[in-house]
């Protein structure tokens, strides 16, 4: 994940400062030069850095933070806050016009990933109410308009295409097509280059004039590093764009380009690509990557995560399962698919506050996910229902069915029998440490009511059932 190597060398830096207690300015300067090293190791621009250590230096050295009781969680707030500062304090939202429709045109370089993210963000924008309308504006690149027609299918988005004609001619039909069936979102995907050239600017320009649109948003991959920042840099200067989006932030790149483009550029991210899957795509919160960068987890998002996953009706009728400690072996398995449509493991897990530091060096294994799914779809519809009744024979018989060992089915009985035992103590029974009441309650929060209950940190998560964090 992106972000891992500076957030690892952050927290390095921050665990000396509290083995401290008390700061002297030679401390902070000392954290102050690491703090540098890492930022320009993560590929964040020069410029940028010596900008954002002289504003973190001059808050840590006063007086305040010196004197504290805390010091060193104070020089982490002051290095949160201005994290935020540089990507751009709060989420920025796509330019919704008074009368519709809202003209959205992709752009970037070839390999970014504009076709794949503007079925992304027409799926988001369908889910929200909105009813989009995908463009194939890229004449160029073979087999462009067909990839649109898969992603946009896949994402159940209409794709207007007219071939390989004119691209103008193209946007202006589709503009019409648009006003005639009620589209009030037109993403138009449009030709990218291996390099900024005169060519593409210029169709990109007639575009725009063509248009008019209400967002001009540039996809550029967080793999290219600094590059991807004089990217935007150049786009802007040529074309004039309003936002970026920011492709493969789920890979091993250092992110340095997500800390430099608002500083750079003055465009701010407003959406982040984190997967190759079409619900791998979410808004750019920078509060929110800040605490992540700086290890504290991200609870809003993976609540947002699991929300999304979750059927409120299904959450209602499993909160009744559990009531009446009726909890089988289907339900696992529904659990087990809502889980991997949030996402990775490793992605879900560095998402809590203080457990992604403690974890990055256990293997996190996805598969895992597939071996138990296997397992339980090889059971007879008796065997899942009441897992009791699977004798040695009928292990051997899931086993040979799953293409799993005999160790591997008596492990995964073994932990759902625990699972159903610490079931019973929280939520079911006379002797459940919940009363009725009460998990009727929390059976029916929303967000923020879980929010508010928990200090921004619920005990549990929906659609994550218990029993199945990893071990170290």
């Amino acid at each position: 994940m992106a972000f891992e190597g500076l957030s690892d060398k952050l927290g390095n830096v921050f665990k000396k400062l509290r083995a401290h207690g008390k700061l002297t300015e030679a401390d902070v300067k000392e954290a102050m030069r690491e703090v540098r090293m890492a930022l320009l190791e993560a590929d964040v621009s020069y410029k940028v850095v010596k900008d954002f250590v002289a504003k973190v230096s001059a808050r840590a050295v006063g007086e305040e933070v010196l004197n504290s009781l805390t010091p060193a969680q104070q020089v982490v707030k002051i290095v949160n806050e201005e994290l935020c500062a540089l990507m751009g304090n709060s989420n920025a939202r796509i330019n919704f016009p008074s009368k519709p429709p809202c003209v959205i045109m992709f752009c970037g370089l070839q390999g970014s990933g504009k076709t794949t993210h503007a079925a992304k963000l027409a799926k988001m924008l369908k889910k929200e109410g909105h009813y989009p309308l995908l463009v194939a504006c890229d004449i160029y690149r073979p087999a462009a308009i067909h990839q649109l027609q898969v992603v946009g299918e896949r994402a159940g988005v209409k794709v207007f295409e007219m071939g390989q004609i004119s691209p103008m001619i193209i946007a202006r039909e589709a503009m019409k097509y648009a006003k005639d069936h009620g589209n009030d979102v037109v993403i138009l995907d449009t030709a990218g280059r291996l390099h900024i050239d005169l060519e593409l600017m210029e169709e990109l320009k007639q575009l725009k004039e063509l248009t008019n649109p209400n967002e001009i948003m540039l996809v550029v991959d967080a793999m290219t590093g600094q590059d991807a920042v004089n990217v935007a840099k150049a786009f802007d200067d040529a074309l004039g764009i309003d936002s970026v989006l920011m492709s493969k932030l789920d890979s091993d790149t250092r992110g340095g380009a997500a800390l430099s483009v608002l500083a750079v550029t003055g465009k701010p991210i407003k959406f982040v690509g984190t997967g190759e899957k079409l619900d791998d795509f979410e808004p750019f919160h920078p509060e929110r990557m800040a605490s992540r960068i700086l290890g504290m987890g991200d609870v809003l998002t993976l609540i947002e995560k699991a929300e999304s996953s979750v059927n409120e009706k299904d959450a209602r009728k499993l909160a009744q399962k559990l009531e009446e400690n009726k909890f089988d072996m289907n339900d696992l398995l529904d659990q087990l698919r809502q889980i991997q449509k949030m996402g990775s493991l490793k992605s879900i897990i560095g998402m809590l506050p203080g457990v992604g530091d403690k974890l990055k060096d256990v293997d996190l294994d996805d598969k895992q996910f597939v071996r138990i799914e296997a397992i339980i779809t090889s059971m007879t519809k008796a065997e899942r229902a009441k897992p009791s009744i699977i004798n040695p024979s009928r292990k051997r018989r899931i086993a040979a069915g799953s293409g799993t060992k005999v160790e591997e089915v008596n492990r995964l009985l073994k932990q759902f029998e625990q699972m159903q035992k610490m079931m019973k103590q929280l939520g079911g029974g006379k002797g459940g440490k919940l009363g009725r009441r009460a998990r009727k309650q929390l059976a029916g929060m929303n967000l923020d009511q879980l929010q508010n209950m928990s200090g921004g940190m619920p005990g549990n998560i929906p659609g994550i059932p218990p029993g199945l964090m990893p071990k170290k």
